[in-house]
This record gives C-alpha cells, structure tokens and sequence, in this order.
C-alpha cells in the first residue's frame, strides 16, 4: 500500500451541502477501489492562481489516502467528470 494525496479544487458557486456531497463522493471513489482514506483536510476559500471558468475563486480540499497503485487512475478517470471539480491532482507522498 502506497500513501496518496488527491487535491480537489471545488466550485465556490456551489451550496455547501453540495460541496460536501462532492467530498463525500471522492472519499467513496477511493474507498470503492480499495483504499481507505486517512484524511481530509479542507483549506476553506482560497483565490486561485487564474480564473478558471470565470471564477477567481474555489474551496480546497486535499484527501489523504492509502491505496494500491493502480487506484488513482482509477479515482482520476472519475474525477475529472465530475461536475463542480474545477481541477485535481493525485500524488504519491514519499516516506520522509
């Protein structure tokens, strides 16, 4: 089992009961492929780098996981469907 990070950048026009339910929808994604989730770490309202979408700003969430190494492929090719996620990322964090 490999450490994962998985970064989602999320729509600030949306409710926030919606954006919870994309969260929740995530951290299923990774559960349902066989990982389990760590962490959730959520940084709240941040400006973006650039407007994305006509939005110069969006919530932040990084999901902390343990996973195979085929999972994040798996929860990507998901991911990058989904309505209200502007961007996202998967990496792999290192043993320090």
């Amino acid at each position: 089992m490999n450490k994962y990070e998985l970064t989602v950048v999320v729509s600030a026009r949306i409710e926030d009961e919606e954006r919870a339910a994309v969260i929740d929808k995530c951290k299923a994604l990774v559960e349902r492929f066989g990982g389990q989730v760590t962490n959730v770490d959520e940084w709240g309202k941040k400006r973006l780098a650039y407007e994305i979408q006509k939005m110069k700003e969006a919530y932040y969430y990084f999901i902390h996981f343990d996973a195979e190494s085929t999972v994040p492929e798996e929860i990507e090719s998901r991911v990058r469907i989904m309505d209200n996620v502007l961007r996202y990322l998967c990496v792999r964090q290192d043993e320090a």
